[in-house]
């Protein structure tokens, strides 16, 4: 694929911070927006030395302000339907990444922006941070998963109310719906989502996506095949070297050194 023009990866160790450059359309959601982060996240997904994954937007008014309305109002209905399930397809791979995803949220989060934050596994904002999906507004609804995900985040009558009246929240309302699970300065953004990611990735990396797993799909699943597949996964668990060492190193109160395997 030719070089991204809006989305870079930076590397901090084991960590990899995806940033969204489009300032001068607070990092607005195009087609070719959305094509370079499933591309991006595709990419980290085959390098081992990942281990994380921070998702944030350039400069300091916008984490991503949402959709180009520009390119919203030439759509057809058969476009439009291309679109939706372009960007519920990109943002499902966020969803099922097998290593965990933070994003850390400065300025609006709003409509496409805030469901690609939602499909992040965790949320940390900044105090000016600003969330809601507006879309009702501009007679659309979301597009992106985003009336499926914020129910099961927040509930079903604050996701309607958020969803019905168009409304924004602010940074401290969205941490109280656990929207967010912090909200920091905004010159402590950057700092405390790698401080949080550290606190993630220092784990077994298998025993992690496989937490993940267990998680995501037990949202879709009977509650007793979620037990089993839970159970299966624990099993399998038991036979790698991670596990040996996790339980060695706590056993002879040391560190441990995960290897992912």
């Amino acid at each position: 694929m030719p070089e991204r023009q809006y989305v870079r990866i930076d590397r901090d160790q084991e960590i990899a911070i995806v940033t969204i450059d489009r300032r001068r359309k607070l990092n607005a959601l195009n087609q070719q927006v959305v094509t370079e982060i499933g591309d991006a996240f595709a990419s980290l997904g085959e390098d081992d030395g990942v281990r994380g994954v921070i998702l944030t937007g350039a400069g300091e008014k916008a984490f991503v302000a949402g959709a180009d309305i520009g390119v919203l109002a030439e759509m057809t209905p058969l476009s439009a339907v291309e679109v939706s399930r372009r960007g519920q397809e990109v943002l499902a791979a966020i969803e099922r990444f097998p290593k965990p995803v933070l994003a850390a949220v400065g300025g609006f989060a709003l409509g496409g922006g805030c469901e690609l934050a939602m499909a992040c596994h965790l949320r940390i904002a900044s105090a000016n941070a600003r969330f809601g999906l507006p879309e009702v507004t501009l007679g659309i609804v979301p597009g992106y998963g985003g009336t499926i995900r914020l129910a099961r985040i927040v509930g079903l009558g604050r996701a309607l109310e958020m969803t019905l009246t168009g409304d924004m929240i602010d940074a401290a309302t969205a941490e109280r719906y656990g929207l967010v699970s912090r909200v920091v300065e905004r010159a402590e953004l950057h700092g405390a989502a790698i401080a949080l990611m550290r606190r993630i990735t220092k784990n077994a990396p298998v025993a992690l996506r496989f937490a993940l797993e267990s998680i995501y799909s037990a949202l879709d699943s009977a509650e007793a095949d979620a037990h089993a597949f839970e159970s299966s996964l624990f099993g399998v668990l038991a036979a790698t070297e991670d596990m040996r060492e996790g339980m060695g190193a706590f056993l002879e109160r040391r560190g441990a050194n995960f290897r992912g395997r």
